[in-house]
């Protein structure tokens, strides 16, 4: 481990249990905005517009017979996070 990660564990365990309860809770959202961040655009859903305008594109795709398995697709995802 870390010496910075030690002393992160050290300064947290010597916190009250409530304040604890709200670090973790910032490192979630800590952890979902660097997941948010690194993932391509393409695989965001901002709003229902968006949502809409990506299955469209999608619907078109299939139609021209730009198609992955679900194997490669489940991979393209792993590769994003």
């Amino acid at each position: 481990m870390s010496l910075e990660k030690q002393e992160l564990l050290k300064s947290i365990e010597t916190l009250p249990e409530e304040i604890v309860l709200q670090v973790l809770d910032y490192m979630e959202y800590l952890k979902f905005n660097y997941i948010i961040n690194q993932t391509p655009e393409e695989l965001i859903i901002k709003d229902k517009e968006n949502l809409k305008k990506k299955l469209e594109e999608g619907l078109k795709d299939i139609e021209n017979g730009n198609v992955c398995s679900l194997d490669e697709a489940f991979l393209e995802i792993e590769k994003s996070l």
